[in-house]
């Protein structure tokens, strides 16, 4: 586990991936793009049969090129820093603050990866697998000149439920007719780590990343909360809306309900009460 700082000074605990993981992963990409040199290589031998031996060459090189250095920064830079092999081992770069990595970030690891980390002396691997070792982060070259970090992606549910989430009656309906269709897994994910550590975060650091939380979640739903919600209230309607859609897809119907067995809520209940 680790502590990243975001620019809110926000503290996020993170899963660092470890050096196997991260070595696995790179042995899948690896595969990956052998596959795809072999390939281009076969089609541009064939293509270029009659071409002379300087233009195969400089084909060949190019294709070496996208292989090793294309193939991570496309994948990185288009699926917010996961590569085929980052996917299946369930790993993603982030930046040192926790946010997702722009294309420069992927190109500057790539561009790292291809003339130190992983093919400097011919050795694959060599220097990263040393420089993650000694590093507290388990960074590579790549990641210190790009400001990244490799983290677990996914992280057992026990270790972010906390509280239980339970919706907030006032919203309940405005939930149910939401499309959360857009709303992503990391999204979701942001929101339900930052409801688990409602309480350990300061009021000024709690209600800025929360009103940024809504904003992001509300542009992904395209829908406006009720006025007068407060930010965590909203949150936590979305998130339990989104949990209750996916055990409805896959729970057996549920029992009937005898009349009268139904827990009535209290008239002095507070409908907003805050997560305990």
């Amino acid at each position: 586990m680790s502590d990243l700082v975001t620019g809110e000074a926000v503290v996020l605990e993170l899963r660092l991936a470890r050096v196997p993981s991260r070595c696995l992963a790179f042995l899948l990409d690896l595969l990956v793009q052998l596959a795809a040199f072999l390939v281009l290589f076969l089609f541009t031998t064939i293509a270029t049969v009659d071409a002379d031996q300087a233009l195969r060459i400089t084909l060949t090189l190019v294709i070496v090129v996208l292989t090793l250095v294309g193939y991570p920064v496309l994948l990185e830079g288009l699926t917010g820093g996961r590569t085929l092999g980052k996917m299946a081992l369930g790993l993603r770069v982030v930046r040192d603050d926790g946010g997702p990595i722009r294309f420069r970030h992927a190109l500057t690891r790539g561009l790292a990866g291809f003339f130190v980390d992983f093919w400097a002396l011919g050795m694959a691997g060599a220097v990263a697998t040393i420089v993650s070792l000694a590093s507290a982060q388990g960074k590579r070259v790549g990641d210190y000149l790009a400001g990244t970090v490799v983290v677990r992606d996914r992280v057992p549910a026990a270790e972010f439920e906390g509280a239980a989430l339970y919706m907030p009656p006032p919203l309940a309906q405005w939930a149910g007719q939401l499309d959360l269709s857009g709303l992503t897994d990391d999204l979701a994910l942001s929101a339900r780590q930052f409801l688990g550590r409602w309480h350990e975060l300061n009021p000024d650091a709690r209600a800025h990343l929360g009103e940024q939380l809504v904003t992001e979640v509300t542009e992904r739903i395209g829908a406006q909360p009720p006025a007068g919600a407060p930010p965590w209230a909203v949150l936590t309607a979305v998130v339990v809306e989104r949990r209750n859609r996916a055990h409805a897809r896959y729970a057996p119907p549920p029992p009937v309900t005898l009349p009268g067995s139904e827990v009535a809520r209290r008239p002095g209940d507070d409908p907003f009460a805050p997560p305990s």
